[in-house]
């Protein structure tokens, strides 16, 4: 078969055809049957001397033939001693005739009557309802009784129209086919008597077209109309709404009665733009994704009849992508504006804002999308920490800032609610520098300028986060994270640049306190010594939240500037003496 269907195919496309003349049988194989003008006594009813023996008869038969219908049959015509004297077989095409309207013999316009497509008869016909004493030279002698073994294969009247029967049909009908719609359906294409001529199956690809334009036979393009996604019909057609006399010059032939059973796979409309169905909206909604935003979302995407072709659920990863900047096809851009944080909502989009005529990979051409999405998260490259106080103590007079040693209780969470971390479950604090690198820079934002006692929630964009690469098998990439904090404690630190300092004055005799040999040379176990016993008389102070015995010896390390392992006088200076260095 061509790539389009018989009965489907718009002229000037490439499966279309002109239809040739068809070729008249030999006059003489015709003579059996025509009335050749020859008179036979008419017998009321079937007449006694008809004879119609109903050798098979089909189950179903919604219509049989009636006076003034065409009818489309095989027969094999023989004398009574079993001689052949014509057959449709041979001609390897079935006789097409009006019934009752003078053109057949008599007998055989009356046997035909009462007849299902499908049924076969055997009938014997005197000659006085034949051909008569006259009989037709070289062919029927005179006074012969004919035998006729018949199989009715088609039937129709030029008073048909177009015959529709919906077999099934969806709950849900949002849309039914209109004129100039786009549709793509499947179909098994048969005659009357139930013989396959063609099917959209077999090709394993839908018939894709317009409806109510002329690309279809007249009887298709009636047939279709009102048709819903998912709905099956039989849609039976006379030959003067598809092929006609002609047939189609190969596989139709004229006059022929064709049978459609159609399953509508899409719909849709040039002038059709997306459609966005609300399905989940959370009560709380602060902002909605605008143009430039970047969003993080789950979904199934399938085809208008439900066949589902991709999911992010499969892969067990959102979908991550900027909006409004042709980053993702023309109808998602525009169906994922306006979302809220935790909104579904189901986006139908039609081809040509989606993968057009030609489609993509497993999507066909002309299909019709259809996404259900759930919004994860969404941010702007230009957001920084969102900072809520949820509850300040009355005594909020101490706050927050860069040095001091924190201690705090977190829960760490996505922007859906899904839990990533909790310092509860693991009984203990998250302690740290406030300024020091020790959390993401987001935190170390949401936690400036807090008060011991404060609980607020903060809300940090992956870009002050974990960025695109998130953390492997914990935070998933370009995530926007939540945390909800309290701070414990807070431990003021040192002014910036300073590891250590002094609470009271500093001894003019310094170097000769911590040579307590008065050698001139200070080792490092001299001056982690002194320096330990100051902190503990609370002389000094060592910056809160390191090592101190790793401060103790960046400190000896540095005032050490020979590299030697001793400390002299020349080389011992104080902090305001020498600013390149964090020393005494």
């Amino acid at each position: 078969m061509a790539a389009l269907p018989r009965a489907a195919r718009p002229r000037g496309s490439p499966g279309w055809r002109p239809r040739p003349p068809p070729s008249p049988p030999p006059p003489s194989l015709l003579l059996p049957l025509l009335l050749l003008g020859v008179a036979g006594r008419t017998a009321p009813g079937l007449g006694p001397e008809l004879q119609v023996e109903r050798r098979s008869v089909p189950e179903q038969c919604p219509r049989t033939v009636r006076a003034g219908d065409f009818v489309r049959y095989h027969y094999v015509g023989t004398f009574p001693d079993g001689r052949k004297f014509d057959s449709s077989y041979d001609r390897g095409s079935t006789f097409n005739v009006f019934v009752g309207k003078g053109q057949l013999i008599a007998g055989m316009d009356k046997a035909l009557v009462g007849m299902c497509v499908n049924e076969r008869r055997f009938v014997k016909i005197p000659p006085q309802l034949a051909y008569g004493s006259e009989g037709v030279p070289d062919v029927v002698p005179p006074d012969s009784v004919l035998h006729f073994d018949i199989l009715l294969m088609d039937l129709w009247n030029s008073e048909d129209q177009v015959q529709v029967h919906t077999y099934f049909k969806p709950a849900n009908c949002s849309r039914m086919i209109q004129v100039s719609d786009f549709v793509r359906y499947h179909y098994n294409g048969t005659f009357l008597d139930g013989t396959l001529f063609d099917s959209s199956h077999n090709r394993m690809k839908t018939y894709d077209t317009y409806v109510g334009i002329g690309w279809l036979i007249p009887g298709m393009d009636r047939g279709l109309l009102g048709m819903c996604v998912g709905e099956k019909r039989i849609i039976t057609i006379p030959p003067f709404l598809a092929y006609g006399e002609d047939g189609d010059g190969k596989d139709i032939p004229g006059q022929a009665s064709l049978v459609f059973d159609v399953a509508l796979l899409d719909l849709h409309n040039p002038k059709d733009s997306i459609t966005v169905e609300n399905v989940f909206l959370p009560e709380e909604c602060e902002r909605r994704s605008r143009p430039g935003d970047f969003l993080r979302y789950h979904y199934n995407a399938s085809l208008l009849d439900g066949t589902l072709f991709d999911s992010s659920y499969s892969r067990n990863r959102t979908f991550d992508t900027y909006i409004g900047q042709g980053y993702v096809i023309a109808g998602m851009d525009e169906g994922l504006l306006g979302v809220c944080v935790g909104e579904r909502r189901r986006i139908t989009i039609p081809p040509h804002l989606a993968y057009g005529e030609e489609g993509r990979g497993n999507i066909p051409g002309s299909a019709v999308l259809v996404f259900d999405i759930h919004v994860i998260d969404f941010h702007n490259p230009s957001d920084t920490v969102n900072i809520t106080s949820r509850f300040k103590p009355d005594n909020c007079s101490v706050l927050s800032k860069k040095g001091d040693y924190l201690k705090y209780h977190y829960n760490a969470s996505l922007m859906d609610g899904t839990r990533l971390d909790s310092t509860l479950n693991l009984g203990k604090t998250y302690n740290i520098v406030l300024g020091s690198g020790q959390v993401v820079l987001g935190m170390d934002m949401g936690l400036r300028d807090m008060c011991v006692g404060e609980k607020r929630t903060v809300v940090i964009p992956p870009h002050l986060g974990y960025g695109e690469a998130g953390v492997a098998g914990e935070v998933p990439g370009s995530a926007v994270l939540v945390f909800d904090i309290e701070l414990l404690d807070l431990v003021s630190g040192l002014p910036e640049g300073y590891m250590f300092i002094w609470n009271e004055e500093v001894s003019p005799n310094l170097f000769e306190e911590i040579d307590k040999n008065g050698n001139g040379e200070v080792l490092l176990e001299e001056f982690s010594e002194y320096i330990h016993a100051q902190v503990a008389s609370g002389k000094g102070k060592l910056a809160p939240g390191f090592d101190a015995d790793m401060i103790v010896k960046n400190m000896f390390t540095n005032q050490d500037r020979n590299g030697d392992g001793k400390v002299t006088a020349e080389e011992f200076k104080l902090k305001d003496q020498e600013a390149r260095h964090d020393e005494l």
